[in-house]
């Protein structure tokens, strides 16, 4: 019998937080493998029903990571993803989605080691919690 491998899907702003994924890949630093990571120009560009989406197909948990505040390329976009998040988490609740599968993170290009940790973090957490059901979560 195999032990629960949680999978987890990852919206990486292109300029910051998919660019310290490369280098924590890079630098061999030990994270779990049970990321798949989608690119986005930024994460004010992941639409809430991406995020709906991927419960909906099997996944465990979902991370969005982006720039820190005061340090987006495109001005304000993750501003516009944490105003997005706090709605986002409602319906996520009522759509009976634990808190802890759903995720987001400021984590800049020259934080690599910042990246492992959140995803080892996050990865653990939800093996902790279990599979997900989709349950009523459709696409």
């Amino acid at each position: 019998m195999n032990p629960f491998e949680p999978r987890i899907i990852t919206f990486l702003c292109n300029w910051c937080s998919y660019v310290a994924a490369d280098a924590a890949g890079v630098s061999r630093l030990s994270q779990k493998t049970n990321t798949r990571a989608v690119r986005v120009f930024c994460s004010g560009m992941v639409d809430p029903n991406y995020v709906i989406k991927a419960f909906a197909q099997g996944a465990d948990g979902v991370l969005v990571a982006g720039c820190h505040p005061g340090d987006c390329h495109y001005i304000a976009g993750n501003i516009k993803a944490l105003r997005r998040s706090f709605l986002l988490r409602k319906l996520l609740e009522e759509l009976g989605v634990d808190e802890k599968r759903f995720r987001l993170e400021w984590i800049a290009a020259s934080e690599p080691h910042k990246y492992a940790k959140v995803v080892n973090e996050m990865s653990e957490q939800i093996r902790a919690l279990g599979p997900f059901s989709p349950g009523c979560v459709r696409d």
